[in-house]
C-alpha cells in the first residue's frame, strides 16, 4: 500500500470514529422515570439498582412528606394504589412506612415475590446515603404538605447528607418551589411547570421567543415531548376551546437556548421514533419508564 493510500485510508477511519464519537456525544442523557416504573416496582431501591444496572445517567424519584415530615419515596395519593395498605402517606410515620410492601400491587400483578428489604417505602435520606454518586431529580408530590414546611425538611436533609449537588427539585405545584428557592442558593430548582408550558407554548404556537436574557446561570427545564393541551381562542362574544398537542421542535430548543444557558429534559419519551426526535432537536436528556430498552 503506498504512503498516500495509507494516508487515505487512516483519514477515513479517523472520520469514522469522530463521527461515532459526536453521535454519540450528542445522544441525550437516559433518566429513569421513577426509577424506571415499566421495569420494577416504581421509587423502590430495587428499581434504582435495575436502572443504575440499566446504564441510566439519572434517577427521577417522587417523594412526599409523612406524618413525622420526612421525606419519603411514594406517588400515588393513596397508599392503596401500590400497597396493601390504605390512606395517604401523611397518615404514617417514616417508620411505619418502611415496613409496606410498595411493590405488592407489583408483585400481584407480575406474579412476583420480590425482596421486601428492597421494596419498602424508603425515606430520601436513606436513598441518598446509599446511592452517594447516583443523580437524582426529586419531584415534589405531597397533595397536603405545607410548603414552608416541607421546604425546611429538605434544607435540614440536605445540610445533614451534603447532598446539595447530587439532587435538583421538580413539582408541578410552583409553592413548593418557591417555598424552596429563598432558603439557600445551594438548592438546585428546575423551573416553574408553569412558565415553561407558556414559553414554549409562545414559540410553538405563536412563534414568539420569550426567554429572558441571563446567561451568568443554567436554567433548568422540564416537559412533555408531546403535550395534549386545549387552545382557547377569545372573541367578542365568547371563546372557542378545540384539543391541541404542544411539542417540542428545534426552534423551540433554539429560542429556550437563544438568550442564555438551558438544560431540556423531555417526558415521556417510550419509543425508538420519540427517542430520535428528541435526539435531533438536541435535547439534553429524555425521561423514559424503561432504562432497559435504551439500554444500548
Amino acid at each position: 500500500m503506498t504512503t498516500i493510500s495509507k494516508y487515505i485510508t487512516f483519514m477515513a477511519t479517523a472520520l469514522i470514529l469522530f463521527a461515532s464519537q459526536t453521535a454519540f456525544a450528542l445522544s441525550p442523557q437516559i433518566v429513569a422515570h421513577r426509577a424506571g416504573t415499566a421495569d420494577a416496582p416504581e421509587n423502590t431501591i430495587y428499581a434504582i439498582n435495575l436502572a443504575n444496572k440499566n446504564n441510566s445517567d439519572a434517577i427521577w424519584i417522587t417523594v412526599q412528606l409523612s406524618k413525622d415530615n420526612q421525606l419519603v419515596l411514594y406517588r400515588p395519593s393513596d397508599l392503596g394504589s401500590l400497597t396493601d395498605q390504605k390512606g395517604p402517606v401523611s397518615s404514617y410515620t417514616a417508620q411505619q412506612l418502611n415496613r409496606i410492601n410498595a411493590a405488592y400491587q407489583y408483585n400481584q400483578k407480575n406474579n412476583l415475590q420480590l425482596p421486601m428489604q428492597d421494596t419498602t417505602i424508603s425515606t430520601l435520606e436513606t436513598i441518598l446515603k446509599k446511592y452517594p454518586n447516583t443523580t437524582f431529580y426529586v419531584d415534589l408530590k405531597s397533595p397536603d404538605a405545607d410548603p414552608a414546611i416541607q421546604a425546611q425538611a429538605i434544607l435540614a436533609l440536605l445540610d445533614k447528607t451534603n447532598a446539595f449537588k447530587q439532587v435538583r427539585f421538580y413539582s408541578t405545584n410552583d409553592a413548593f418551589l418557591k417555598a424552596l428557592k429563598p432558603l439557600s442558593p445551594k438548592l438546585q430548582l428546575f423551573e416553574s411547570r408553569d412558565d415553561t408550558r407558556t414559553l414554549l407554548a409562545n414559540v410553538v404556537m405563536n412563534h414568539q421567543c420569550s426567554i429572558k436574557n441571563d446567561k451568568t446561570t443554567t436554567r433548568w427545564y422540564g416537559f412533555e415531548l408531546h403535550r395534549k393541551v386545549e387552545v382557547v381562542e377569545k372573541y367578542t362574544l365568547g371563546e372557542a376551546r378545540s384539543p391541541a398537542t404542544l411539542s417540542w421542535d428545534k426552534e423551540a430548543i433554539d429560542c429556550f437556548r437563544k438568550n442564555g444557558n438551558a438544560y431540556i429534559i423531555v417526558f415521556g419519551v417510550n419509543s425508538d421514533s420519540d427517542y430520535q426526535l428528541a435526539k435531533e432537536i438536541g435535547v439534553d436528556a429524555v425521561m423514559v419508564d424503561s432504562p432497559k430498552a435504551f439500554k444500548k
